[in-house]
């Protein structure tokens, strides 16, 4: 009809209930269930994985005779989408939960301003002072060399490079991104420890916390310089173009205009960079030894990390030592969470986003 304005009031189409979308989820597990349990083949994971194929068909056919097949496919397409957050959503959120379950027993003052000093495996305290310091040097370290030189990389290929050289430094770059660990370790153990460390050491090789931030730094330069490159890309032409126009040098525009506008993703990149370093248990262990007691000096002496610190305490034999791996695991998480946080904070304090 010509009069008729077509708008949500006036038009009416069936919809499938909520009641019976949650009456086939609840069949669904019911008769999943009785075939698992029923029979035997399997444990509640098998219950649940049948149950969300039978809520899909379920779903598809009961949906159809109500909505139509069309809006029956969006429907259950949308059931799929939602499932598949949640399943993407649960391993994360039972690491959560476990560390901070069994993270809790020994998070005490104890556990925070001590070392496993004269800690035998009969002593019940002990703590992870010396492997928090430890992280934090090392890490500390290498975020000073890995950040200005990954972003001044970055720079470089998307600024200034061209030619054969650029592409060279990209793949090689690229090519780092994915050496193991311990590959970094074992160059760091060859050049540093082996080769340089002993014209500082009357001759004799030496294990420090230095080198061990030096080959976390050969770990997180890869992904600081593609995070960058890859945010440097994203800024707009435009707004080069007219600093340019306006007479600003590129050197200018670079500092004022594209570091700030990418200023929050290359906080991302380095954020991921510092989260896998502290993470590294291979280098700090070739190259720092892993001391149990506490050493402030990384230039002089063996060190250890957290990550080192757990794989420690969860092979010893001690009853008392799978707890302080699993406090030292949740300071770890935890440290690496408030980095994120107060970076990710100060990243917003950027001229062109005020």
């Amino acid at each position: 009809m010509p009069d008729v304005v077509m708008t949500p009031d006036n038009i009416r189409s069936r919809t499938f209930p909520l009641a019976a979308n949650l009456g086939v989820a609840a069949g669904a597990l019911v008769l999943a269930a009785a075939v698992v349990l029923g029979t035997g083949i399997g444990n509640w994971v098998l219950v649940v994985v049948l149950a969300g194929v039978l809520y899909l068909v379920g779903l598809n056919i009961f949906a159809a005779r109500v909505e139509g097949k069309r809006a029956a496919r969006n429907r259950m397409w949308q059931a799929m989408i939602y499932t598949a957050c949640v399943l993407a959503v649960l391993p994360l959120a039972s690491v959560v939960w476990t560390l901070v379950s069994k993270g809790l027993e020994r998070l005490d003052g104890d556990f925070f301003g001590s070392s496993m000093a004269n800690i035998g495996a009969r002593d019940a305290n002990g703590g992870a002072y010396h492997a928090i310091i430890g992280t934090l040097e090392q890490v500390g370290i290498a975020t000073l060399f890995a950040v200005p030189l990954g972003v001044l990389g970055a720079i470089y290929l998307v600024e200034y490079g061209k030619g054969r050289f650029a592409g060279t430094v990209r793949f090689f770059v690229d090519v780092m991104t994915g050496i193991p660990s311990i590959v970094a370790g074992l160059f760091i153990l060859s050049f540093w420890v082996l080769i340089v460390s002993p014209w500082f050491n009357d001759g004799n090789p030496e294990y420090s916390g230095f080198a061990a931030a030096l080959a976390l730094t050969v770990l997180m330069l890869p992904t600081i310089v593609r995070s960058t490159e890859e945010m440097l890309r994203l800024v707009p032409g435009p707004l080069r173009e007219g600093a340019y126009a306006l007479g600003v040098p590129q050197w200018k525009t670079i500092l004022k205009v594209v570091l700030p506008t990418a200023a929050p993703g290359i906080v991302t990149g380095v954020m991921l960079a510092i989260a896998r370093a502290a993470g590294e248990t291979a280098p700090v262990l070739l190259v720092a030894g892993g001391l149990a007691r506490i050493n402030f000096d990384p230039f002089a002496g063996g060190q250890s990390s957290l990550a080192l610190y757990v794989f420690q305490q969860a092979g010893d034999a001690s009853k008392y030592a799978p707890a302080r791996a699993w406090t030292a695991a949740l300071t770890l998480v935890a440290l690496v969470l408030i980095f994120t946080i107060g970076a990710k904070l100060l990243a917003r304090r950027n001229k062109l986003t005020r």
